[in-house]
């Protein structure tokens, strides 16, 4: 029975977080563009670069194991 109530309470508590959230803002009356970007303005460009770095490097370090053994 304890059991049952914990997990009612902490359930409880983790959906709570998500009623504290601010509303998405109401869309454009006109329909049109609002000017933002597709995706927010997110900076893909910089991500992409890290990401394709670390994955030459990762490629990299398992040729240089491979050629070790």
């Amino acid at each position: 029975m304890k059991r049952i109530i914990s997990i009612a309470i902490f359930a409880f508590i983790t959906s709570m977080s998500l009623l504290a959230q601010d509303p998405p803002p109401p869309p454009n009356p006109t329909g049109g563009n609002t000017g933002n970007p597709l995706g927010g303005g997110a900076p893909v460009g910089s991500g992409l670069a890290i990401l394709l770095a670390l994955g030459a490097g990762y490629g990299i370090r398992k040729i240089y194991k491979m050629k070790k053994e």
